[in-house]
């Protein structure tokens, strides 16, 4: 449950409460307001993004300059992108925005320098022939790193967890199995969890498969 709650998914966490029958304290309305700022960066608005943190809380901001910066950066890097669609592409507003809202933070801390070098790089070199430090730059797993710790301090914010237990979980099995590993113990090559229900006779028909906005659809035909 906790895990629906804290990825932002409020119609399965709604869901999964009615099912279980249980009735834990969930705000639907913060998850919802979370999922809007998710599906902003995602979309490349970052300016959205930006406004709607700061009307739910501007001190996540205030006090996340790393965060912040973060999130100018990536605006930067969506005007470039749009500037640099066409060869007779206009820069003045990626320019007048690295100028405005990045070069005064840059030199509080040489890792913000180093990133806006490396991205106004972007406007050096054509988009199609990058190396691969600057290409990924312009790969969209960047906005999902941002909108990632954009939900994050947000649920810090609210006095949250950041990570679900659920999470926690598999990561600690996933760890305990690797160490177990290094240290030659004699384990199988593949440790059945028992969530295939081809191998514990559970039938998929019925089963509901959570889309990216949390909503749950039927599997059966």
């Amino acid at each position: 449950m906790d895990y629906l709650v804290s990825e932002g998914y409020p119609s399965a966490a709604q869901n999964f409460a009615l099912e279980a029958n249980v009735h834990p304290r969930v705000d639907i309305e913060s998850i919802e307001e979370r999922v809007v700022i998710r599906n902003a960066i995602y979309g490349g608005d970052i300016q959205t993004a930006i406004e709607r943190i700061n009307e739910l809380n501007p001190q996540i901001l205030d006090r996340d300059s790393a965060l912040h910066f973060a999130l100018l950066r990536l605006q930067l890097i969506e005007l470039i992108r749009n500037c640099t669609v066409t060869p007779d592409g206009d820069i003045t507003p990626a320019l007048t925005f690295a100028t405005t809202h990045l070069a005064p933070r840059a030199p509080t801390s040489p890792e913000f320098l180093q990133d806006l070098e490396q991205t106004m790089a972007l406007l050096i070199f054509p988009p199609d022939n990058l190396a691969p430090p600057l290409a990924a730059l312009l790969d969209t797993k960047l906005r999902k790193d941002v909108a990632k710790r954009v939900n994050e301090a947000i649920l810090r914010s609210h006095g949250e967890r950041t990570r679900s237990k659920l999470l926690e979980l598999v990561r600690t099995r996933a760890w305990a199995e690797q160490k177990a590993r290094d240290a030659k113990k004699d384990i199988p090559d593949r440790i059945d969890i028992g969530l295939d229900p081809d191998n514990n006779g559970r039938d998929l028909e019925g089963d509901s498969v959570m889309h990216g906005n949390g909503e749950a659809g039927s599997t059966a035909t």
